[in-house]
């Protein structure tokens, strides 16, 4: 008997979904880019429970008979090409003619349309790849697509999807990823009623501005820099940011031809143009768009559209990062140094004369560490560092005697206003002491959000700190969390908190700044609840420790060493940077 057999339309349609539509986020994408295919000026997006409940996209495009409406959900039906030639000059957004089926088969959905020339429209409805009805209505000229309960014919689909939170922040990156490039359409995007964004039409950076500019306190254009190149092989246009603006989570987007791409070869082009100005992980945010002859582009890599394969991708590499260097250099933007050496600290040097190292003075006050100090769990601090972590048993009395008796505050020297340096048996102990604070400071908060509430700082006068749309969802995320390290947040309106009272700890600092920086590396951290706490917990841990170069005093000294030495684990802080290393007297007999 014959074994081989065609598969009903209803079950390829549903294996082919499972490529195009992953997520709310992949239905939101084809949706909106059917709409500007269309020539739409106007787009409102509407989304119930992150996309599960209910996905519509309203239109004022060209719109669609009441023939085409029907063909539109035939799998590789299409009208953006005809031949295998048209793959090579690609204008529009889709083309495979795969969306609309894909759709249809995880979901019910409905569509009411109206042509321009028409005096009346079609509405069409149907239900997992079946035509439930399609009939006359009245609706004005565009098209209106409302799809409804995604998934609800595959229940391991549905399963699998993340908590309406991470939902809907994927609904609004793609979102982000579309308007971005067509800032001359009006978008509005609605969230459970409430709306979140409203876009008018404008300009490439006044659409950078209304999408990323909101609760800024200043212009967020303001720290970006114009790139223009145009050569035969590709005109390159758009905006990069500052050097000193530069962030570990920044926003970074190329475009092709109006297209959103993930391109990791050319971004290595953007971060070879910023060599020697940036710090650590730190990357900048960029907003780069490419027009290029489609016939020297393959956009037909993957349904998403999104990996593009170009034909003279190292030629193209070297004018984006001449582009780049060439905007930064024109603006006179390079890193500057400082080389006055106006402080100095005497520091002994075994009875002979002492000699005279740099130090930075600092205007930053400081604040004792408010609590009272932590008995040391380990014997001695050098044994300490020695002895793996598992092999610490707690201290004694007699024990701490004898660490008392180790070393001394009189021994440790302060380098520069950032390193402590102590002697130790085997060579020179470095502390970085802005990092050592960060650690004393990320396990004392991470124990109030585990444990307990922190003291709170109530503000004389609330501070109010608006957000964007997707920074909603995090913040609401959080907020039990925040709570507990002494922020008293309360929800102003859709997109704004008042910040009442803020951790005793922040001081003088920003509580705006400080609660967008945490609210930046949640963002990138992930939404596993472990994990999102100890975000919080080290973000504001390195937003309150002590400046580099302040000047420590005696006491303030011992009593950050103490601390953290006293840390289960001292010489790496949470995100990996070291705190702690030693220079041996065999690394310090080389240098001379």
């Amino acid at each position: 008997m014959d074994i081989i057999h065609l598969l009903p339309d209803s079950v390829a349609n549903q294996i082919a979904a499972g490529e195009v539509i992953q997520r709310p986020a992949s239905c939101l994408k084809e949706l909106v880019e059917n709409s500007l295919d269309a020539g739409a000026t106007k787009i409102d997006v509407l989304v119930r429970d992150a996309g599960r409940t209910l996905i519509q996209v309203i239109d004022n495009g060209k719109g669609m008979s009441d023939t085409d409406a029907r063909m539109a959900f035939e799998r590789h039906a299409t009208s953006k090409i005809r031949e295998a030639a048209d793959l090579f000059q690609l204008r529009t957004m889709g083309f495979r003619g795969e969306a609309l089926p894909s759709i249809c088969a995880v979901a019910q959905v409905e569509v009411t349309t109206r042509r321009n020339e028409d005096e009346i429209g079609t509405r069409l409805e149907i239900d997992g790849t079946q035509v439930v009805s399609q009939e006359p209505c009245s609706c004005p000229v565009g098209t209106n697509f409302k799809v409804k309960n995604l998934f609800y014919n595959v229940p391991v689909r549905r399963k699998f999807l993340k908590t309406d939170q991470t939902e809907l922040r994927n609904l609004l990156t793609e979102f982000y990823r579309i308007v971005l490039v067509y800032p001359q359409v009006q978008f509005t995007f609605v969230s459970n009623d409430e709306i979140l964004m409203e876009l008018p039409a404008g300009t490439d950076k006044q659409r950078i501005e209304q999408v990323f500019g909101k609760g800024q306190r200043q212009s967020y254009t303001s720290h970006l820099v114009d790139i223009a190149s145009q050569t035969e092989l590709v005109t390159i246009r758009g905006f990069v940011g500052k050097p000193e603006m530069a962030t570990k989570n920044a926003q970074q987007f190329f475009f092709v031809n109006g297209r959103f791409m993930r391109h990791p070869y050319f971004h290595k082009a953007v971060l070879n143009a910023y060599s020697g100005m940036l710090q650590g992980e730190e990357t900048p945010s960029y907003y780069i768009y490419l027009e290029v002859n489609p016939e020297n582009i393959d956009v037909n890599i993957h349904p998403t559209k999104t990996e593009i394969k170009f034909q003279d991708e190292q030629a193209i590499f070297q004018i984006l990062m001449a582009t780049v260097r060439e905007a930064l250099g024109k603006f006179n933007i390079a890193p500057s140094l400082d080389f006055d050496r106006s402080g100095y600290v005497e520091i002994p040097t075994d009875g002979k004369a002492p000699c005279s190292l740099p130090i930075t003075h600092s205007t930053v006050p400081y604040n004792p560490f408010q609590q009272s100090r932590e008995r040391a769990n380990s014997l001695n601090w050098q044994s300490m560092y020695s002895t793996p972590i598992a092999e610490r048993e707690p201290l004694q009395e007699q024990q701490q005697m004898l660490f008392e008796q180790t070393w001394s505050v009189n021994q440790v020297y302060q380098y520069s206003g950032r390193y402590l340096m102590l002697p130790t048996e085997g060579g020179l102990m470095m502390v970085d002491q802005h990092r050592a604070h960060i650690c004393v400071l990320y396990n004392l908060y991470l124990h109030h959000i585990s444990e307990t509430r922190m003291a709170s700082q109530q503000l004389l006068f609330p501070e109010v700190l608006d957000v964007a749309p997707d920074e909603v969802v995090v913040i609401n995320d959080i907020l039990d969390d925040l709570q507990k390290v002494g922020f008293d947040i309360a929800q102003l309106s859709p997109l704004s908190f008042t910040i009442s009272g803020v951790p005793a700890l922040l001081e003088d600092k920003d509580p705006v700044v400080a609660l967008k920086n945490i609210l930046s590396a949640v963002q990138v951290s992930g939404s596993v609840h472990e994990h999102v706490q100890k975000t919080i917990a080290l973000s504001l841990a390195k937003e309150t420790a002590i400046p580099y170069g302040k000047v420590l005093q005696k006491e303030e000294i011992e009593d950050l060493l103490r601390r953290l030495l006293a840390l289960p684990n001292y010489r790496y802080t949470e995100d990996g940077k070291v705190v702690i290393s030693i220079i041996t007297d065999d690394e310090l007999a080389k240098k001379f």
